[in-house]
């Protein structure tokens, strides 16, 4: 946990996955759901944003939903 907390104040960017790499180049054999739990308990976090894939573009128009009001109460009514 010393070796992480002092690798994050050099690195605050690296996540769970450049953290167990910098580890392993430094002789440590650990995996990645060891350096996501230690981290997790330290409270670190990367502070690079994730991708943003929910988001839709501005210049997208949205088209209302014609059948919200409908009873669809048979097959093939629509």
């Amino acid at each position: 946990m010393r070796l992480i907390d002092r690798q994050y104040l050099e690195t605050p960017f690296y996540g769970s996955r450049q953290m167990t790499a910098w580890l392993r180049r430094q002789g440590y054999a650990v995996n990645r759901k060891r350096v996501q739990r230690l981290m997790g308990l330290m409270g670190l976090q990367a502070t690079v944003p994730g991708p943003q894939t929910s988001r839709p573009h501005p210049q997208n128009p949205v088209y209302p939903y014609l059948l919200r009001e409908l009873a669809l109460t048979n097959s093939n009514l629509v």
